[in-house]
């Protein structure tokens, strides 16, 4: 899976799984923006990778960053790849959710990856098309947990994005998919309490494949997507949960405050 030469883009790459996506593209010989709203953790990137990344701060939310950051692609090439990663996990039960929550949850989590593959799809069809859109989805799309429905139904519709941006995209020999990770250890994973050891085990009692997934397993599924190895392939969904999403799921309302 090389990406020699190639431009991409991957939002929230200063952190977690799109900071693996990130590391992999380069590793692999890709120049890659990096958008992240964590200017510190963007001076890291920069520090260790160089002159390989362009790191560029920006808030899903907001469209002129989104065409900022499209823009800062143009210095390393025309764009080919894309990894949309950013998101945020916060919620509360159904009745309990303020409206402020949900609209940041929906906004981050799904208004910002539509945002992203609108300019990424503009940008490649301006050089004449070709190229290869990843989201990163999850199995709470399907899957509902306890007190995160903001979240589930994001993320939902992230997977419907991703079909009907596939199918209309198509015509521009642009390819559009997305990655579903079941539990993943992530900085933000710890955040959400989802990493405390009562979550962690309560998760593995229903994953077939017995231990939590690693920003590596999503990393290789996204760049497997991305690659010229899959070029026959759009619109799919990849589910990477260790076989979670075939059993009922886990009950944690309990370990939820």
């Amino acid at each position: 899976m090389s990406f020699e030469a190639k431009s991409a883009i991957v939002t929230g790459g200063a952190s977690g799984i799109g900071l693996r996506v990130v590391e992999r593209l380069v590793e692999r010989g890709a120049r890659v923006v990096v958008a992240d709203r964590d200017r510190e953790a963007l001076d890291r990137v920069r520090q260790s990778f160089g002159a390989s990344v362009a790191p560029v701060e920006v808030d899903v939310r907001n469209e002129d960053d989104i065409a900022a950051m499209v823009a800062a692609s143009r210095q390393l090439g025309p764009l080919s790849v894309a990894v949309n990663a950013a998101g945020m996990g916060e919620g509360h039960p159904v009745v309990e959710e303020d409206l402020e929550t949900w609209n940041r949850v929906v906004s981050i989590v799904l208004t910002g990856v539509f945002l992203s593959v609108k300019h990424e799809a503009r940008e490649m069809i301006r050089h004449g098309g070709g190229g290869a859109i990843v989201n990163i989805a999850s199995i709470n799309a399907n899957v509902p947990t306890w007190g995160s429905a903001a979240y589930s139904v994001a993320k939902s519709g992230v997977e419907m994005l991703t079909r009907s941006s596939s199918l209309e995209l198509a015509e521009h020999r642009i390819r559009v998919t997305c990655v579903s990770p079941g539990l993943v250890e992530t900085p933000m994973a710890h955040r959400t309490g989802n990493m405390t050891p009562e979550m962690v085990q309560r998760w593995l009692d229903h994953t077939p494949l017995g231990r939590v997934g690693t920003t590596d397993d999503i990393a290789a599924a996204a760049l497997f997507l991305a690659s010229d190895d899959a070029t026959w392939i759009t619109g799919h969904n990849l589910v990477v949960d260790g076989g979670l999403s075939h059993t009922a799921g886990p009950v944690t309302r309990d370990l939820v405050s």
